[in-house]
């Protein structure tokens, strides 16, 4: 298998490796198979596979539905539309309800670049955490994907889990993955700044770590990847042993990762920190990678920002 696939992919691989043993694994599109890279599960498995059209209210209300009969759901969509449009059925269907639904939210955050803000998901990570009875999840690369869906397979409660477009490069290998279900991981232990990410921002933040250890920085670096339920114990850890905290999140600045982490740090463990998210605003046209790069999303940026804050 290559070691550059997109999540999506690998929630596809893991999604028909589960379906030829359990039937009752069903995979909905609202015209998004393609987008998905779902069409080879609605090739081999037509009867486990449900199109519903453009219609995301009723992928999400469809599979609430039939949750409510045992089956197991993973109606997948674009997170700009499955969050939002379908927010009340993600609310009351699913969440409230209580029903075996796991949303997946396909090209997430920026991952539709030149569509521009209606296509961006920049707020579902500050809408479905508050969600009673809502998981979140935002995994790192396709080996952490591969992980978290292994678990998604077989529970039972509600997840919304969000994923980008592309491929991205390998933050874990797939020999060498750790991973505890609703526990962060520590990529690197340092002493001077911890740096906290979920998503595709892993990557770069690992990069800074590397980056400031090679200034005499010590650097944590905390992949965050679940933000509900969050793992609180790893942010006093990593705030404990360090002098100021970086948070990064591809996320608006209200609401996510960073105001999360502040919460903790506030109640429970006081630091110096910063946030680095998208804008209050419509970000500007590119692709993802321009666009991370001009608000200083990647790794020297992340750096400059941490040895910034430990200066200040």
């Amino acid at each position: 298998m290559s070691k550059n696939i997109a999540n999506k992919q690998m929630i596809c691989n893991v999604l028909m490796e589960a379906a030829a043993n359990d039937r009752d694994i069903v995979v909905l599109c609202s015209d998004s198979r393609g987008s998905a890279s779902a069409t080879p599960f609605f090739e081999k498995f037509p009867s486990q596979s449900v199109e519903v059209g453009i219609a995301e209210q009723d992928l999400v209300g469809i599979s609430a539905g039939m949750a409510r009969v045992g089956k197991r759901p993973f109606p997948m969509s674009p997170a700009c539309f499955i969050t939002a449009r379908s927010y009340e059925q993600c609310k009351v269907d699913v969440a409230y309800s209580h029903t075996n639904v796991k949303l997946i939210g396909i090209s997430g955050g920026v991952s539709y670049g030149a569509l521009g803000m209606s296509h961006h998901s920049a707020q579902d990570i500050a809408c479905m955490t508050s969600i009673p009875g809502m998981r979140v999840y935002l995994p790192s690369d396709c080996w952490q994907t591969r992980k978290l869906m292994e678990v998604m397979v077989k529970d039972n409660e509600p997840a919304y889990i969000r994923v980008g477009r592309n491929a991205v490069d390998p933050v874990y290998s797939e020999d060498d993955c750790p991973f505890e279900m609703d526990k962060a991981t520590f990529i690197a232990e340092g002493t001077d700044v911890a740096i906290i990410a979920c998503g595709e921002m892993v990557l770069y933040a690992k990069q800074a770590g590397e980056i400031l250890r090679q200034k005499g920085i010590s650097a944590s670096v905390v992949d965050m990847y679940c933000l509900k339920p969050l793992d609180e114990d790893a942010i006093v850890k990593a705030a404990q042993n360090a002098r100021a905290v970086v948070t990064v999140e591809e996320h608006s600045p209200f609401g996510g990762l960073g105001s999360e982490v502040a919460r903790v740090l506030g109640e429970k463990c006081p630091r110096k920190m910063a946030v680095m998210s998208l804008p209050d605003a419509p970000v500007i046209t590119g692709t993802s990678k321009e666009v991370f790069a001009y608000y200083g999303l990647t790794g020297e940026g992340i750096a400059k920002k941490a040895e910034g804050l430990l200066n200040g």
